[in-house]
């Protein structure tokens, strides 16, 4: 998902919109050499090295990847669990940041 977590940064660049990660793998200095090489360079969390990590217990992640779009109020608007439709995904995230934008 990265090339188009990529994409979805750079689109919404100066918006209302923030984008944050947490990876679960087991090898922290490889992680870290593979978020350098895809070019991640919105805020991301190492969640321990295993799917049952302290962050993954306590959303209560059933399955990789898991996406919340939250709105600019900190609700929950919608999940994602596996890896979604693109255009589906772009569609929810514009109308969350259009809405954002209009409560300015």
């Amino acid at each position: 998902m990265y090339p188009h977590e990529r994409s979805l940064v750079k689109r919404m660049h100066s918006r209302p919109f923030a984008l944050l990660g947490v990876n679960s793998d087991e090898d922290r200095e490889a992680l870290k050499q593979t978020m350098q090489e895809e070019e991640i360079t919105w805020r991301s969390w190492w969640d321990g090295g295993d799917t049952g990590g302290p962050i993954a217990q306590s959303w209560e992640i059933a399955g990789w990847p898991t996406l919340f779009l939250i709105d600019h109020e900190g609700v929950i608007r919608h999940q994602y669990i596996g890896s979604p439709d693109e255009e589906k995904l772009d569609a929810a995230i514009d109308e969350l940041v259009e809405a954002a934008e209009s409560s300015q």
